[in-house]
């Protein structure tokens, strides 16, 4: 790697080119790298510091749970002496959110929120593009009605059951004031109402304020808690050609946001791949992202969704966003990175994120017209893997700094907390606080929250196996708690509170049937796996107004801090050598199944087929908490290191079946000596030793072999 002095930092040459020739916008490039190289001095110790205080506090809860493992748990004692080590932190002060000129795409709706790797560009373009999608496309060609479409061409049976079951939603969401959706003969507009014709004569909506607008085409738009849907009228098309009101289409508002990952869903190692994360982000930021592939023998270009035009009841016109408002994800604080280095030292990647994500961003502030991200002249960047209020006020500083970098107003940048560690978790009323007037988001996510829960812990006993961690008392007091301080420190009507990812993207009834339960928990985003998924959930938002659920939660008691700090222990419980052995397969094939793409060939997510073959959407906190939870056993003697040799050595024939048809992929059986396998063994057998139970330090060192290796 070639390097440029810049300012006394050293500066892959790649991303100093990227940055001086098509990132900043508007800033000197000269005041650019003094102003980068002096948030480096005065920060990388603050960085430093906070790292190290994670380890200490870690260190003293492994020492506590040592000295106690043979007496019966005192919850009392084991919260006081959180609280006594600082762990635990004096609630917060009384405050209420203050973050201004936030999009009514996170402050004022509620609706899918999609997650997408930025270093895929296609992903990158279908996700922001998700904002809109059909519903008879979704439902047609996914399980989420029984059965599968018969033939080569288009199944006329199929496509009744798609139009009976819209037109049964159209009724239940959107009725209208007699008759029903399925006998509707014609729409059209009179005197600022929709007129809907029927076979014995016509009618209207039972609400007429849902009536949204028209499109000169014939198109009719409906509003649906705040979501829009567009009735599609074209009796030239195949489908409305035989439909008696010429309806061709129910098309849904669906993925009202969509998180741009520069963190868990990539595998970005070094100044190359970080300038491919970079230049995804400032195309989408731009507008002229575009990525050309061929699908089906066909070439095709995509590029950014343009936005929709129409015209409001009373015939004014109306401009509506084509494409999800976006969010970045930047890494945490943990990572370093030699793309940019001071005074010989790799220095903070979480910064350099920040700096360069957020000018980026300035390509879109600085737009006058035309299609816009954020129409309030704010920037959205997601912070994950943060330790309590103090990482949180740390990032309020950084993204400060920024701003003063950028010559930006105070709190442009705002910020979305993961509730993802369980220091904040259990400080998620401070950290919110230390963000106070930047904060639009908080979300809950069960697999990183998991991991850090075994890591904490770790040294307390054996951990119960993964499937039953979905019932344990602290999961459930950690999602309720989660809406429930959310709601208290005032984000309702003002920000995002989000729950996790739907991870079977092919189990779309399984969704429809389930995923309906986050809206109801009083979550107004939650995390889908594709923008198909994207428009399916959508409908749940249809059938449940979240700000009512707010509403009817926000005097409820406070989920119970006792029962999240319950520790997910065996307590004595004796396991059998065939349950263990299961456990030790199950996670050892999803552990192989996805470090040897991560590690081969460089892909962050993707659909990871488990050990029953279902595919799984899969990215680095699936990893963390299987390996966590293997070293979790192995360090109490429920397995030993010829165990987790034995499964990893039984499940990697069966991830190279799975893989089979990959023309790229290098097998792991049977040498089982290869990177990938390497790492996935080291993951489980070092896993007690990582910082925070995390998985990126071993996976950069063993991607970078692989890359040096021309592996992938």
């Amino acid at each position: 790697m070639s390097y440029v002095s810049r300012h006394g930092l050293e500066v892959a040459a790649p991303l100093a080119d990227l940055i001086e020739t098509q990132v900043l916008a508007g800033v000197d490039a000269d005041a650019f790298w003094s102003g980068y190289a002096a948030i480096l001095r005065d920060l990388m110790p603050v960085n430093r510091a906070l790292l190290q205080k994670r380890e200490a506090l870690q260190t003293q809860i492994d020492d506590w749970h040592k000295q106690h493992r043979s007496e019966p748990h005192d919850a009392a004692g084991y919260r006081d002496f959180l609280t006594s080590i600082g762990y635990l932190q004096p609630a917060a002060a009384d405050f209420r959110l203050g973050t201004e000129n936030v999009d009514p795409e996170i402050a004022g709706k509620a609706g899918p929120q999609l997650v997408v790797p930025v270093m895929n560009a296609r992903f990158a373009l279908n996700a922001a593009n998700a904002r809109w999608g059909s519903l008879y496309d979704a439902l047609y060609g996914t399980d989420a009605i029984p059965g599968t479409p018969e033939g080569k061409g288009f199944d006329a049976e199929r496509g009744a059951q798609v139009i009976a079951w819209a037109r049964a939603h159209l009724d239940d969401v959107v009725p209208l004031d007699q008759g029903s959706w399925a006998d509707v003969a014609a729409l059209s507009v009179a005197d600022g109402a929709l007129r809907v014709t029927l076979p014995d004569g016509a009618t209207g909506l039972a609400d007429a304020a849902q009536f949204a607008g028209y499109a000169g085409a014939g198109d009719i738009f409906l509003r649906v808690n705040g979501l829009l849907m567009r009735i599609v009228i074209n009796r030239d098309s195949p489908i409305g050609r035989d439909d008696p009101a010429g309806i061709a289409d129910v098309v849904l508002e669906s993925a009202l946001t969509a998180i741009q990952d520069c963190e868990d869903s990539v595998a970005a190692v070094d100044a190359e791949d970080k300038c491919l994360v970079y230049a995804n982000w400032l195309g989408l930021m731009k507008g002229d992202l575009s990525e050309t592939f061929t699908k089906g023998g066909k070439t095709q270009t995509r590029r950014l969704n343009p936005d929709i035009d129409y015209l409001d009841p009373a015939g004014r016109p109306i401009s509506h966003p084509g494409r999800a408002l976006l969010l970045v994800r930047n890494v945490g604080h943990l990572m370093l990175t030699d793309a940019v280095r001071l005074d010989g030292e790799d220095t903070p990647e979480g910064i350099m994120d920040a700096v360069v994500t957020v000018a980026a961003a300035m390509h879109d502030l600085r737009k006058t017209s035309g299609a816009r991200n954020s129409r309030k002249g704010s920037v959205y960047v997601v912070k994950p893997k943060m330790h309590g209020a103090e990482e949180a006020a740390f990032a309020d500083t950084l993204f400060g700094r920024v701003e003063d970098l950028l010559g930006l107003p105070r709190n442009t940048v705002k910020l979305g907390v993961m509730d993802e560690e369980r220091r904040t978790s259990a400080n998620l009323a401070a950290c919110i606080a230390a963000v106070k007037n930047r904060c639009v988001f908080i979300n809950t996510g069960f697999l990183d929250r998991t991991g850090d829960e075994i890591h904490t812990s770790m040294q307390a006993g054996p951990m119960v196996p993964k499937a039953e961690m979905k019932s344990a008392a602290w999961l459930s007091a950690y999602e309720d708690g989660n809406v429930d301080t959310g709601l208290a420190c005032g984000l309702a009507g003002r920000a995002q509170i989000g729950k996790g990812m739907w991870a079977k993207p092919d189990e779309m009834a399984a969704m429809l049937a389930e995923k309906i339960g986050h809206p109801l928990a009083g979550a107004n985003t939650a995390w889908v796996p594709s923008p198909t998924a994207a428009t399916l959930h959508a409908t749940h938002y249809h059938r449940v107004d979240v700000a009512e659920v707010q509403e009817g939660l926000s005097d409820r008691p406070h989920a119970s801090q006792e029962a999240l700090l319950t520790l997910p222990l065996l307590r004595g419980r004796n396991l059998s050598a065939e349950e263990i052995r299961h456990e030790l397969d199950n996670s050892c094939q999803s552990i192989l199944g996805y470090v040897v793409r991560w590690v081969d060939q460089g892909v962050g997510c993707s659909k990871v087929p488990d050990i029953n073959d279902v595919a799984l959407m899969e990215d680095r906190a699936t990893l963390r908490i299987s390996a966590q939870h293997l070293a979790n056993w192995l360090m109490h003697g429920l397995c030993d290191v010829d165990d987790i040799d034995a499964a990893l050595r039984r499940m990697a024939p069966k991830v190279d079946q799975q893989n089979a048809g990959d023309p790229d992929y290098q097998p792991m059986a049977p040498g089982f000596d290869g990177i990938a396998f390497t790492a996935a063994r080291d993951l489980i057998l070092q896993g007690a030793s990582q910082p925070s139970g995390y998985t990126e330090p071993l996976l950069h060192a063993a991607r970078r072999r692989a890359k040096a290796a021309n592996i992938g």
